[in-house]
């Protein structure tokens, strides 16, 4: 069925109509435009903004369900609550395990991969470490930790079964260079992460194939002015787009605010780094990878009070962001769409534009979520957009 939303604000990375139209059939954008855009069946969406819906590249979970897990069920599930707070695509977060590697995790990702087929769409892996600095190692335990191999690359691209996108790791780490290079000529992303690396040793990893920088500032050897570090590094690399968790509290505003006035709108990516207990109220209780978290303070705290990520949902990012920094609502937009989905290789995805996916996020002008869209289909929905759209159901 065709579809137009009309009189919307529509906003992307390129583009920020006060009043037009988006018109949608099959899953994909036909056309995005003026009020002459019209065709099919017609919903007033006056009063609305449209944008892509979010594409969370760094989340670990959230609404009581984990993506570290040997089930592919968990991860459906998450695709059903991850809907609710604008997002229609994301990475499935795996991290290590005691003594081994997460080939099972990985194996029930591909599973729900395969599966999907309602709520926001899993577009892949996102695997970070276990090939990570002991020094800044952060919540992942030290029994987790793995030196690169040629052998282990390529285990886990066979158990990921080409849906591996996004691999976080140390390139200090001896032989990591071996692995970089066998995991971009597999069409991967490599992130330096949980990285004691030098501004020099990241400046060798990023001519080595290293694009993406996993959330700068935590968990990576501090900027200095004498020693740059990775993030002097990134600054200097503009083909390195950089992870920012919108939290507020891994990243103080004052910072976020200049990360990105560094890095330009171009190359941040917002993040969560959410996990399972996003979405949950304070004190919930929750697991991390077999280690047992709580909600508290507004991130998430292991039970000796280490950082375990955060519990912000990728609604509230967009909020933060707005507030935290001179940004215009396009640029804001931008870093949690078409960047992330630059960064992973997304084909068709983050932007409003004829032959993308129709994946919208619809807020209201307060910045309330009323509606996620996943590939034409409504995946979330509030009482008020039910009233203006009984087409979508």
């Amino acid at each position: 069925m065709r579809i137009t939303l009309q009189g919307a604000r529509i906003t992307d990375a390129f583009t920020d109509l006060a009043s037009g139209s988006v018109v949608i059939e099959d899953g994909r954008i036909l056309s995005v435009g003026g009020e002459a855009e019209v065709s099919g069946a017609v919903i007033d969406a006056a009063g609305m903004i449209i944008m892509p819906g979010f594409i969370d590249i760094h989340t670990h979970g959230g609404g009581g369900y984990s993506l570290h897990t040997t089930q592919p069920d968990e991860i459906l599930r998450y695709c059903r609550w991850a809907a609710g707070t604008g997002v229609t695509g994301f990475l499935i977060g795996v991290v290590g395990v005691n003594g081994g590697m997460p080939l099972a995790q990985l194996n029930a990702a591909t599973q729900a991969i395969q599966a999907h087929t309602t709520g926001a769409q899993p577009l892949g892996i996102h695997l970070e470490g276990p090939y990570i600095s002991p020094l800044r190692r952060g919540a992942h335990p030290t029994s987790w930790l793995r030196t690169p191999s040629a052998e282990d690359t390529e285990q886990i691209l066979a158990a990921a079964n080409g849906a591996l996108r996004l691999v976080a790791m140390a390139p200090e780490l001896q032989h990591a260079e071996d692995m970089i290079r066998l995991l971009t000529e597999a069409n991967v992303t490599v992130s330096i992460g949980h990285s004691d690396a030098t501004y020099k040793q990241t400046m060798e990893a990023i001519t080595h194939g290293v694009s993406h920088m996993t959330h700068c500032f935590n968990a990576m050897r501090p900027l200095h002015h004498r020693e740059p570090g990775p993030l002097g590094a990134i600054m200097c690399a503009p083909q390195v787009f950089g992870e920012i968790i919108g939290d507020g509290v891994h990243v103080h505003p004052v910072m976020v605010d200049m990360m990105i006035r560094l890095l330009k709108p171009s190359r941040a990516v917002i993040i969560t780094d959410a996990q399972a207990g996003a979405g949950l109220g304070d004190s919930a209780e929750f697991e991390f990878a077999g280690q047992v978290a709580h909600n508290g303070g507004g991130v998430a705290l292991l039970s000796d009070g280490t950082l375990a990520g955060s519990i912000l949902t990728m609604d509230q990012a967009l909020r933060n962001i707005l507030a935290m920094s001179q940004l215009t609502l396009s640029e804001a937009v931008g870093m949690l769409t078409w960047n992330p989905a630059q960064s992973v290789k997304a084909q068709k995805k983050g932007l409003l534009q004829p032959g993308f996916d129709a994946d919208l996020a619809i807020f209201d002008a307060s910045m309330t979520l009323q509606a996620t869209i996943c590939r034409g289909t409504a995946a979330y929905t509030t009482n008020q957009w039910r009233e203006r759209a009984s087409i979508f159901g």
